[in-house]
């Protein structure tokens, strides 16, 4: 019964992450009914029940029959998934609460900064308070380390920053910091160093196949988000002494 719960609440706030991803870049208002981008129809409550719509309208528009981006019904199951895993790793605690959080918001940071190649300030600055205020509450870090976090993570991306010459955006330290107020600088430097080495084979991929150049962007915000989602729901290896 939990586990379904629990499905069927990621569904449903990674449905409101695609509301997310779809306005916040665009400054717009999220509340009010969704439309079709397309002919702008308002999308009735039983057309937009989180995954079962995309099936029963076999993911196009009912009106104009446009096609629905394949993102939506995978950023509700990515959420769902994410939720469970969060579970299976902490359990109906307020530990539990904090994970949600921070992997909602990882979720939208990802498919937000792909698309626009930005990292909304309307996502990192309240999560650097509710990681400062929730994680020390919850007790998964001490309120020192998770202040410590916030300076060392979002630091060390200012070091970046400076040194590339921009070559890194300020949305991608933001995040980085917010990272550091959630899990401590300890996992928080865990999560940077995923974030660097899968970055960079990536990175290396793409150059090799000749998909980017060496001034091609390649969004950091989606390998920071990857990063501080190993370091919170998987053992850092021993080695590392975190």
């Amino acid at each position: 019964m939990t586990l379904a719960f629990l499905t069927v609440f990621g569904l449903v706030i990674g449905s409101f992450l695609n509301v997310v991803i779809s306005r916040l870049p665009e400054r717009r208002s999220l509340l009010g009914r969704s439309a079709c981008p397309e002919c702008g129809h308002r999308i009735a409550a039983h057309d937009n029940v989180p995954l079962l719509s995309f099936v029963v309208l076999r993911g196009r528009c009912r009106a104009c029959a446009a096609r629905i981006p394949w993102r939506y019904p995978l950023v509700e199951l990515a959420t769902a998934a994410a939720m469970l895993t969060a579970y299976l790793r902490f359990g109906l605690t307020a530990a539990f609460a904090v994970a949600a959080t921070l992997l909602a918001a990882l979720v939208a940071v990802t498919l937000i900064d792909l698309q626009h190649q930005i990292i909304p300030d309307l996502i990192t600055l309240p999560g650097i308070i509710v990681g400062l205020v929730g994680a020390p509450t919850a007790g998964t870090v001490s309120w020192f380390e998770s202040l410590l976090g916030i300076v060392v993570c979002g630091g060390l991306l200012l070091v970046v920053i400076v040194a590339s010459g921009g070559g890194m955006g300020s949305g991608d330290m933001k995040l980085g910091a917010m990272l550091g107020a959630f899990l401590g600088w300890r996992l928080g430097l865990f999560a940077l160093l995923v974030a660097v080495l899968v970055g960079g084979l990536v990175a290396a991929g793409l150059l090799l196949a000749g998909r980017k150049g060496r001034k091609d962007p390649v969004p950091f915000g989606p390998f920071l988000a990857l990063g501080g989602a190993a370091a919170l729901l998987v053992d850092p290896p021993p080695f590392l002494g975190l």
